[in-house]
């Protein structure tokens, strides 16, 4: 006897794709933040050091979720993975090679010891890590006021039809948003001490970056959108957004405070509950189109068979929790601060 029916299983799925990326945006959101502000907050080779190992660690974990997050889009919703993946290949290409050389930084920094080899791969772990957080963001607001896709899921648009004014807005506020999460990431990795100030400073410039980015960007979302037909629609849907508020003012509370660990929680529970936002506005389109809404790519259209998604279910109920108990456990061993004789150890990056 089935648990579930089709339909049940189409939303579960759907809900769980949302949540998946938005996991990836929580936990790779942070490190890209750090890459980014690389630049700003490193002002010695020292300070880049120690901003390369407070997110060494973690960043290939991170992007786990980003795999897992493009194949449940494959598994689950094939025919929306096709037209995603077609619609949008210059952007997810460029990711790409982003996200490659930024990996590669961690790796080659100290093999040489040569300011000038050192300052190549800080320049493409901040360049791997600012593009991914801009394009991430245009792509998602891009989803969310639709691509201009035919009946037959053909891309009607180019790479710089993408860089319209929402699609740049939801960048910004995605870089805003990363570089807050990131900078408040720094301070809890960190001991007292220069960089560890100018975390903290870093942290609430970008929390009042991202406090006006993100009144801008639901405005416009009002403008450009239709998201909001499905809140009015079901009023228990605004919950998200409100949360979203309450935890970006609980960020910059526990920033104040010095409660750096619940900053980063709330900063976390911010990116999540933005991410919902967006993806319970666009339900049940997986890839709204904005040539017409028929052409759009809906979760029943898009789905796999009944059994392919039962499978599926009981195999991510099996695996995500080990994949999780295992980050715990990852997070939990570097959690301590970072100290000059870590550092220096022969390990460091």
């Amino acid at each position: 006897m089935d648990i579930f029916s089709y339909e049940t299983l189409q939303i579960i799925w759907f809900v769980l794709w949302g949540l998946l990326w938005a996991v990836y945006f929580v936990l790779d959101g942070f490190d890209l933040g750090v890459g980014t502000l690389l630049p700003v907050l490193g002002k010695t080779d020292y300070d880049r050091r120690v901003m390369f190992n407070a997110t060494g660690p973690f960043w290939d974990g991170n992007e786990v979720w980003l795999i897992t997050a493009g194949g449940v889009t494959f598994a689950a919703f094939p025919k929306a993975y096709a037209v995603l993946f077609s619609s949008l290949y210059a952007p997810l290409l460029l990711l790409l090679f982003a996200l490659i050389f930024r990996a590669v930084s961690f790796e080659f920094r100290n093999k040489i010891d040569s300011p000038r080899w050192r300052n190549v791969w800080d320049t493409m772990q901040f360049v791997g890590s600012f593009v991914p957080a801009l394009l991430l963001g245009v792509a998602f607001a891009n989803l969310f006021q639709g691509i201009p896709i035919d009946a037959n899921g053909v891309y009607h648009g180019s790479l710089l039809g993408l860089l319209n004014v929402y699609g740049l807005a939801g960048g910004l506020l995605f870089v805003a948003m990363f570089c807050m999460h990131g900078a408040i990431w720094l301070a809890v990795r960190t001991e007292k001490g220069e960089l560890h100030d100018r975390a903290i400073g870093a942290a609430k410039n970008a929390w009042a970056a991202t406090l006006g980015l993100a009144v801008v960007f639901l405005m416009a979302t009002g403008y450009y959108t239709n998201l909001y037909a499905n809140y009015h629609a079901l009023p228990v849907l605004w919950l998200f957004p409100l949360l979203a508020v309450v935890m970006l003012l609980a960020a910059r509370f526990f920033i104040a405070g010095g409660a750096h660990w619940l900053a980063f929680a709330a900063s976390a529970l911010f990116i999540l509950c933005i991410t919902f936002f967006g993806v319970f506005g666009m339900f049940p389109a997986l890839v709204p189109s904005n040539m017409d809404p028929a052409f759009s790519v809906t979760m029943a259209q898009a789905a796999s068979s009944f059994k392919t998604l039962q499978i599926m279910l009981v195999v991510t109920l099996m695996f995500i929790p080990l994949v999780i108990i295992y980050q715990a456990w990852v997070y939990t061993v570097f959690s301590f601060k970072l100290t000059r004789e870590e550092i220096m150890k022969e390990h460091a990056y």
